[in-house]
């Protein structure tokens, strides 16, 4: 399995500061985007920010959508897909959202528990043992709730012991940690439920949400015509070798997808659509507050849901989620208020490209 390591909103609950090129008075709608605090913000600006900013960060190539009152109001691509070879970046080029696969795994989930295939809080042994954990007696106590809101006591990633096993940290339920491996046990979980293997539950994901969303691109399992025009990986501006993409489903960090593609399934949380009132309600309601200690409650994030960090702003409240595999970084962030979204692709690894740009966009510095 990828190493992973998340990006969160790291900085983004700061005071908001006044940046003059947000005050721009415009009167053309085409040439404009609303950022949070209900000011405009020029698209030249846009372009020249982001263009200094993937020179600064060495981010070969991007792809990013803005939102506003639920449709694309802003998109483009930039830069190479391949450097070496001189490809650019195109409206099909394919990125890797590593961790931005959790959220739009709860939202599959939901499809389940709403059709009572599955429930939020039976202890998911009890639908599929799991051998890598049987000797620890906790586990049993573990839910697919507990996953979504990680607080299941996993942690990351086995491989970070040093014994590459897994074990639990704590009482489930009782504390939080994030964690890729109770994801992973619960897409187990739903291919035992629903009789298939990885590529089957693929199938089942593209009916139950990619067809009804006309998800294009957005796959946890990739097909010919994804790899086909997937980016290079970079780390400052140096290609990654020895690439390797599974066909494992893997809840955790598998999905494939691009800003325009992506933000599909973006303004479909905003809109509410494919899920009932009541599920919805569940997918963003707070499930677990952070402890003060925690890395992440310490970069702005209060709270967890059922896949979404919660980050409450000046200017309201945002649902997120980053991700980074090695060589890629990508970082969404919603508003359901105002029906505001955002999201950004890059080939470059580890990048604060996607938040600095994310901050830029709402007078914060």
């Amino acid at each position: 399995m990828k190493s992973l390591v998340r990006i969160f909103l790291s900085g983004l609950f700061i005071t908001t500061v006044w940046n003059p090129i947000l005050c721009q008075e415009k009167n053309n709608e085409d040439n404009t985007i609303m950022n949070l605090l209900d000011q405009e913000v020029s698209v030249d600006s846009l372009e020249t920010t982001l263009e200094a900013l993937m020179k600064q960060h060495q981010v070969p190539g991007l792809s990013v959508a803005i939102i506003n009152e639920g449709k694309v109001i802003y998109k483009t691509v930039k830069g190479y897909s391949d450097i070496e070879a001189k490809q650019k970046v195109t409206n099909k080029t394919i990125f890797e959202g590593a961790s931005l696969s959790k959220p739009l795994f709860a939202y599959l989930v939901m499809k389940f528990v709403e059709d009572g295939k599955i429930d939020l809080d039976k202890p998911l042994h009890e639908y599929l043992p799991y051998e890598d954990i049987a000797g620890d007696e906790r586990y049993k106590k573990i839910t697919a709730r507990m996953v979504l809101s990680h607080t299941t006591g996993f942690p990351n990633w086995r491989t970070e012991a040093p014994d590459n096993k897994l074990s639990i940290k704590f009482e489930p339920g009782t504390s939080y940690e994030y964690s890729g491996e109770g994801y992973q046990y619960l897409a187990k979980v739903m291919a035992h439920i629903l009789n298939c293997d990885d590529e089957g539950l693929e199938a089942i994901y593209q009916k139950q949400v990619a067809q009804p969303l006309q998800l294009q691109y957005t796959k946890y399992v990739q097909d010919s015509n994804n790899l086909k025009n997937k980016s290079k990986p970079y780390d400052k501006g140096n290609r990654i070798k020895g690439e390797e993409v599974t066909g494992e489903f893997g809840s955790a960090y598998s999905i494939h997808s691009e800003a325009v593609d992506f933000s599909k399934w973006l303004i479909a949380l905003l809109e509410e659509k494919g899920l009932t009132k009541e599920s919805f309600n569940a997918l963003f309601r707070a499930q677990v507050q952070l402890p003060e200690d925690a890395e992440e409650r310490a970069q702005g994030v209060t709270n967890w849901t059922l896949g979404f960090a919660k980050v409450t702003l000046p200017m309201g409240t945002l649902y997120a989620h980053g991700g980074n595999n090695w060589g890629y970084t990508s970082l969404f962030a919603i508003n359901r208020e105002k029906k505001w979204g955002y999201v950004m692709f890059t080939n470059a690894n580890q990048s604060m490209l996607p938040l600095q740009f994310l901050m830029y966009l709402n007078g914060m510095k």
